[in-house]
């Protein structure tokens, strides 16, 4: 005898979410209305206003929701790896995101170029994000011994905003970033 198990659909709240991920991310925040998220979400306007207050609302709730899972990917927390490569793990995740054929740069940086306003929700929790990518280069450094791990983080942090931004211009990552890593990080830690 067979069963067949069908998972439960996702609340409405998680479509919305989902769909917002799917389409800010491909196409901009400012070239997708309510309208067409609600569609994609399968859930009435009405429904989305239930659950946000509005568009600036849901961008914001998507970053914090799939932030962590995008993030996730680039940190490594293997013990056994050296600070130097748990750094470069960064830049090998980034060119195999950026392999995959649906990279369109990084989302944190997207959303708050495209929004153009610092206070905006969405563009607090942004950097908020990119913060945590600096703290971790920072915490790096400093198992390394860098001589200023603050500067080196902020130095990598610049440089794998530029790779992605690059990888989503050009497609795929050059090696010349995992080497500039690679460089920056011995130059600071000698």
């Amino acid at each position: 005898m067979s069963t067949t198990s069908t998972l439960p659909r996702p609340k409405p709240r998680d479509r919305v979410l989902a769909a917002a991920a799917r389409l800010f991310i491909r196409e901009g925040v400012n070239a997708v209305g309510v309208d067409r998220l609600a569609q994609e979400a399968e859930v009435s306007k009405r429904s989305v206003y239930q659950h946000f207050e509005g568009k600036d609302d849901i961008v914001a709730a998507m970053l914090r929701e799939y932030g962590p899972r995008v993030v996730a990917g680039y940190f490594s927390d293997d013990e056994e790896q050296t600070p130097r490569e748990r750094t470069l793990h960064v830049f090998d995740a980034l060119q195999t995101a950026a392999e995959a054929g649906d990279f369109f740069g990084c989302p944190f940086v997207n959303v708050a170029t495209e929004l153009r306003d610092r206070e905006h929700p969405a563009a607090v929790v942004a950097r908020r994000f990119k913060d945590e990518l600096t703290a971790y280069f920072e915490r790096q450094a400093v198992a390394a011994g860098a001589r200023r791990p603050r500067l080196l983080a902020e130095q990598l942090t610049l440089l794998f905003d530029g790779a992605s931004a690059s990888a989503a211009v050009r497609g795929g990552t050059p090696d010349a970033a995992r080497l500039a890593g690679e460089q920056l990080f011995d130059a600071a830690t000698r």
